[in-house]
């Protein structure tokens, strides 16, 4: 099902999704929580700088939702999930060596 029109698409790699499903049921629930609030305003995340400049990061709990909003693709790309005490040196560590294409699935939420 194709998002109402104005809305943005969730697209979720799937080394993020492997991450999400061994992740505790409270856990996950928080986050889908999250996913949807990111959804339904793009800017809620917190606007990254340095070598993160470009992605945003949403806090859920002790959890980061750390993502990069397409505009022109009305896509919303979550780029890393994790805890906070590693996960913007992970993100960092991924995109420096991960210079390819997405490979992954677009999520509609409801």
């Amino acid at each position: 099902m194709a998002p109402p029109k104005g809305a943005y698409a969730l697209r979720v790699p799937d080394s993020v999704a492997a991450v999400l499903q061994k992740l505790h049921p409270t856990i996950k629930s928080h986050l889908r929580s999250g996913l949807r609030t990111i959804i339904e305003n793009p800017n809620a995340g917190k606007a990254l700088r340095d070598e993160l400049k470009g992605l945003r990061s949403y806090r859920v709990k002790r959890y980061r939702i750390v993502y990069r909003i397409e505009p022109e693709k009305r896509h919303i790309e979550i780029v890393a999930i994790g805890p906070r005490p590693v996960i913007y040196e992970e993100t960092f560590r991924l995109l420096s060596r991960e210079k390819t294409h997405f490979k992954g699935n677009t999520v509609h939420f409801r």
